[in-house]
């Protein structure tokens, strides 16, 4: 039995939504059209979103009319799952900084400075790490980049390869540390200890009782942010190409 407080849900199920490329178009905002049929299928079944991002950039993009996204799902994972909240209150949360140290966190840092100020690549412009309460996010280009420039770089990245390259780097230079580099979204990629994956998410549930567990990604491939919970023996994954290709099968499978 699924806990007493989903009780009233016709089916036992848990679906998992990513955010960016599943839910919205990367950093942009869900539509109405989203918003209302994660409405519906939460009458149905428990939902919840798991996201890289922190929740404050999560809120902005599933926010559409005033709504509270941590009260539009049951359960609200930002960075992974390291901030969590159930039914609208937090659950433990864990700390990037307390599991690395000061000063291998201070080492990590200025190398992926130096790498990024030796970078050559067309555009260059602010933002290129960002702290965030249980990992790090790097960007090669900036996360200050306007919504074409995010669309120049990731075009330029696919030829390139430049995330790949960077992260293969400081796989090499910091392979003492413990951390797994996942690239996901157009212009950055995570870093954050072994484990710490989406899969995270998966601690603050698997006790529920689920029938099925199921997962909507778009990076689903071997090094993708979305990877290791789509595969991941616990859930049912399901690759998704857009929003649009997201409501297409959830109104198949669900509906």
């Amino acid at each position: 039995m699924a806990s007493q407080d989903f009780a009233g849900r016709p089916q036992k199920k848990l679906v998992l939504f990513d955010v960016d490329g599943t839910l919205s178009l990367a950093r942009q905002s869900a539509t109405p059209e989203m918003l209302e049929l994660l409405k519906e299928l939460r009458k149905k079944l428990v939902i919840g979103f798991v996201g890289g991002s922190d929740l404050v950039k999560i809120t902005e993009q599933l926010t559409v009319t005033g709504n509270n996204p941590i009260d539009d799902f049951d359960f609200a994972f930002a960075e992974n799952g390291l901030t969590a909240y159930r039914l609208g209150k937090p659950l433990e949360s864990q700390s990037f900084i307390k599991y690395v140290g000061e000063e291998r966190y201070k080492k990590l840092v200025n190398f992926i400075l130096h790498y990024v100020a030796d970078l050559d690549i067309p555009i260059k412009r602010g933002t290129f790490v960002e702290f965030r309460n249980g990992m790090m996010n790097v960007s090669p280009v900036g996360r200050n980049v306007s919504i074409q420039e995010r669309l120049e770089f990731h075009a330029y990245d696919k030829i390139h390869g430049v995330r790949t390259a960077f992260v293969k780097v400081l796989q090499e230079k910091f392979a003492d540390y413990g951390l797994t580099f996942a690239i996901g979204g157009q212009i950055s990629f995570d870093v954050f200890p072994n484990g710490w994956d989406k899969t995270y998410a998966l601690r603050h549930v698997e006790n529920e009782g689920f029938e099925e567990i199921h997962f909507f990604g778009d990076k689903t491939s071997e090094g993708g942010n979305d990877y290791e919970i789509f595969s991941d023996s616990r859930t049912i994954g399901h690759t998704v190409t857009s929003p649009t290709h997201t409501m297409t099968i959830v109104k198949d499978l669900f509906f």
